[in-house]
C-alpha cells in the first residue's frame, strides 16, 4: 500500500523551510523512524522520519525547494521490499550511464562550474552532505569546506554553518545579488530569517488586539539577595544565580494567580493551559530564538537557571531543536541586556501575553519618605485585549512587582 511522506508539523514560529537533502533515493528500503530527509528552517534543522518500514517509491519535492508545514514531499510503499526485484530498474541504470558519459564529454565552461564540482567532491571526501541552497551559498561566499564546521548531528552542512564560517573571514565578499547605484545606495535581498520575522510580526499585529501596559520594579532586594548567595548558589548547583530565573519564577507565580494570562484563544474558545511553559527569548548570531522552559511552576530557582543556561548553550551552538521552541504559553523577553530602557514587545501568537524586561538603571526614588538611589527597571506587558482587560494586565504586573520587591516570598511560597 502506498503512503504519503509529509514534512512535520512546524511550530507556530516557523512558516516554511527548505528541503536541504534527501538521505534516501527512490527504490531504497527504509526502516521505521529512519531519517529520510532534512529540512532547513530559519531556526532549526528538522528531520523527516519514516512512519513505518517500506520502500521509497517517489520523491515529489526536490532538494532546495521551499516547503510548508505538513506538505507531502514523497511517497513510499509500505511493507518489505521484494528481494527478487533488482535494486535499480535497467532503464534507470542505462539513463544514469548515459548521463555520466555526457558529463565526462562536456568541457569545462568556466571557473564557477569548476568550483561547484570541486565543492561537491570535497564535501564527499569530508563526509558532509549539502542541499542546493547551501552549495550555492558556499560558492557565493568563496568558503573552503575545510573551514566549515557542521552543527548537524548527521553531517549536513546548512546555510547557517556557511555564514558562521564566512563571518570569521577577515574580508567578506558582497553577495552577487547586491545592487549599488550611482549614489552608493546599496540594495540587498532579505535573509530568510529576516523575511520570516517580518511576516511573523505583521501576522501578530493584524491577528491580535495588542495593547501594552507598563509598571516599574525596585530590584534592590533582588540584587541584595544575589550578592549574598551568588557564590554559594553556584557552588551548590553549578549554575549562576541570574535575574532571568527570578523573573521566570515570579511570572509563574503570577500566572498561577491569574490563569487568564496563561490562556489562549482558539476560534470561539478560551484554552486554559494547565502548566506554565514559559518561552525565553535568546539572541544568537543567526537571530532570535525562543526556547521554552517547561512546567516552570514545578521547578526550583536552580532548575530554572539550569534550563536557561542549557538552552543558551544549545542556541549558541546552533543545536536548538523544534521541540525546544514549541508549545509555549507565555514569553519573557529581556531587551535590557542590549541597553533598552523601555519598549513594547510584540505578541507571539497563539500566546496572549509577553513580558518585556529592560535595563536596570539607578534612579532617585522616594522610600519611606526619604529620597534614595534605587536600581529600577521598567516592565512592559503586551497582551491580547480580546482576552485580557486592562485590569487583568495591571494586576498581573503588580503581582510580579510585589514578588520581586519581596523575593523571599518566592522561597517561602507565600
Amino acid at each position: 500500500m502506498t503512503e504519503d511522506i509529509k514534512s512535520p508539523q512546524f511550530p507556530e514560529s516557523i512558516f516554511e523551510g527548505t528541503l536541504s537533502s534527501w538521505l534516501k533515493k527512490e527504490g531504497d528500503e527504509i526502516k521505521q523512524d529512519e531519517v529520510l530527509a532534512e529540512i532547513e528552517t530559519d531556526k532549526v534543522v528538522i528531520e523527516v522520519t519514516a512512519p513505518s518500514d517500506g520502500v521509497m517509491e517517489k520523491i515529489l519535492i526536490e532538494e532546495g525547494s521551499t516547503i510548508k508545514s505538513s506538505e507531502v514531499i514523497g511517497r513510499y510503499k509500505k511493507g518489505k521490499s521484494d528481494p527478487s526485484s533488482p535494486a535499480k530498474p535497467e532503464s534507470t541504470q542505462k539513463e544514469t550511464e548515459k548521463a555520466e558519459m555526457k558529463v565526462q564529454e562536456k568541457p569545462k565552461k568556466d571557473k564557477t562550474t569548476t568550483e561547484k564540482v570541486e565543492t561537491k567532491k570535497s564535501a564527499k571526501e569530508k563526509g558532509f552532505r549539502m542541499g542546493p541552497a547551501a552549495k550555492k551559498l558556499l560558492n557565493e561566499e568563496d568558503i573552503d569546506l575545510a573551514d566549515v564546521e557542521t552543527s548537524s548531528k548527521r553531517n549536513v552542512v546548512t546555510k547557517k554553518d556557511i555564514l558562521e564560517a564566512a563571518s570569521k573571514k577577515p574580508e567578506q565578499k558582497e553577495s552577487p545579488d547586491t545592487v549599488v547605484d550611482e549614489n552608493n545606495t546599496k540594495r540587498v535581498p532579505m535573509t530568510r530569517l529576516r523575511s520570516v520575522v517580518a511576516k511573523r510580526l505583521l501576522e501578530s499585529q493584524f491577528s491580535t488586539a495588542s495593547l501594552t501596559t507598563f509598571n516599574e520594579v525596585d530590584l534592590y532586594e533582588v540584587k541584595k539577595l544575589r550578592e549574598k548567595y551568588r557564590d554559594s548558589f553556584e557552588q551548590k548547583f553549578g549554575v549562576k544565580l541570574g535575574f532571568m530565573g527570578m523573573f521566570l519564577k515570579a511570572s509563574s507565580l503570577a500566572l498561577q494567580d491569574m490563569p487568564i494570562v496563561n490562556a489562549s484563544i482558539d476560534g470561539n474558545d478560551i484554552v486554559y493551559h494547565g502548566s506554565q511553559d514559559i518561552g525565553v527569548a535568546v539572541s544568537t548570531e543567526k537571530g532570535l530564538v525562543v526556547p521554552v522552559v517547561r512546567n516552570v511552576q514545578e521547578l526550583s530557582l536552580a532548575e530554572i537557571e539550569t534550563a536557561i543556561r542549557d538552552y543558551s548553550i544549545k542556541a549558541r551552538d546552533g543545536k536548538i531543536e523544534m521541540s525546544d521552541i514549541t508549545g509555549g504559553t507565555f514569553t519573557v523577553s529581556n531587551g535590557g541586556v542590549f541597553g533598552s530602557l523601555l519598549s513594547t514587545p510584540i505578541l507571539n501568537p497563539p500566546q496572549s501575553a509577553i513580558l518585556g524586561m529592560h535595563k536596570i538603571q539607578e534612579r532617585p526614588m522616594v522610600v519611606n519618605g526619604n529620597i534614595e538611589v534605587r536600581p529600577m527597571m521598567y516592565l512592559a506587558l503586551t497582551y491580547d485585549h480580546r482576552l485580557l482587560d486592562g485590569k487583568d494586565a495591571v494586576s498581573f504586573l503588580v503581582k510580579i512587582k510585589e514578588t520581586l520587591e519581596s523575593p523571599e516570598s518566592m522561597i517561602l511560597g507565600v
